[in-house]
């Protein structure tokens, strides 16, 4: 009798090794919304669908993974050789189908609901990312590198950046702190609010955002408001098109604002800034030195 209990002890042993074995080979993560996703291997075909996940596969060294990105991905240059499936918003889903992916790499602000509910309706996998600041940024780029297998270097990458960061934010204490407006778009006046990684940019540069009072991410301001919040500095992404006599062009009241009359328009480059990816401690460090000459030597 004990001989049959002890047999029967070992059997259920047993039956839960093999069953926790077979969870162990499975992939179970949660994305930025919550979803549970659960994979049966490692995803080896992937699409990412905005270009700061695509920057993130690349700056990982994943690449030899991505099947398919958007029209909008562009960097590194390798990028562009990728095929393309959409610009963001409409996708050709026969193409993604044919790709045969594993994962599916989307974002809330990027993309769209009715897109993200098109997928779990083909049955493909999804994971949603909602990069808002600078943790947010890392988070996502430590999330891909978990599920792809590139967490050593992920976690030595954010390590160096936020060592800059770091020595950014402590050379800025030297200098006078200005008022800032960042003008996501000129028209309408869109800027960016406090609760953006744009605004953490503005901040780790000593730089004081006049839309910091605002709860909206991307608040419109009307052209009297600009006047009366009057900003030491302007900083405006470009695509080499703006210039100076435009915005004046557009509004001829700001010839009155601080920041055109001591010449303080920053021009950056929209890409660069506008992704919350891989390349934020570029972004500060570019915005710092620009506004700092004297710190090129910044490393």
């Amino acid at each position: 009798m004990k001989a049959l209990k002890l047999f029967f002890i070992i059997l259920f042993i047993l039956c839960s090794c093999n069953k926790e074995e077979q969870n162990n080979n499975k992939i179970i993560f949660k994305d930025d919304i919550g979803n549970t996703i659960t994979l049966n291997k490692s995803p080896k075909r992937i699409i990412t669908l905005a270009p700061n996940l695509t920057e993130i596969i690349f700056d990982l060294k994943l690449d030899k993974y991505l099947v398919g990105n958007t029209l909008y991905c562009n960097f590194p240059e390798q990028a562009n050789k990728i095929e393309k499936v959409g610009d963001m918003i409409n996708f050709d889903f026969e193409k993604i189908i044919s790709l045969k992916p594993d994962l599916i790499f989307i974002t809330v602000e990027g993309n769209t609901k009715e897109a993200y509910n098109k997928f779990n309706e083909l049955g493909l996998k999804v994971f949603v990312s909602n990069p808002r600041n600078i943790s947010g940024i890392k988070k996502t780029y430590l999330d891909i590198a978990k599920i792809l297998g590139a967490e050593t270097l992920a976690k030595i990458n954010i390590s160096l950046r936020d060592s800059l960061i770091a020595k950014i934010s402590r050379a800025a204490k030297n200098y006078e702190r200005k008022s800032v407006m960042y003008l996501v778009e000129l028209q309408p006046l869109m800027l960016a609010g406090k609760n953006t990684f744009i605004n953490e940019y503005l901040e780790i540069c000593g730089l004081e955002n006049i839309a910091k009072d605002v709860n909206i991410n991307y608040p419109i301001f009307n052209r009297e408001e600009i006047l009366k919040r009057n900003p030491d500095i302007i900083i405006i992404p470009d695509d080499g098109i703006i210039t100076k006599q435009k915005i004046l062009e557009l509004y001829p009241e700001w010839k009155n604002l601080k920041a055109i009359n001591n010449n303080k328009v920053i021009f950056v480059n929209r890409d660069l800034f506008s992704r919350p990816g891989p390349r934020y401690a570029d972004a500060v460090k570019e915005l710092f030195i620009t506004l700092h000459p004297q710190e090129k030597d910044l490393r």
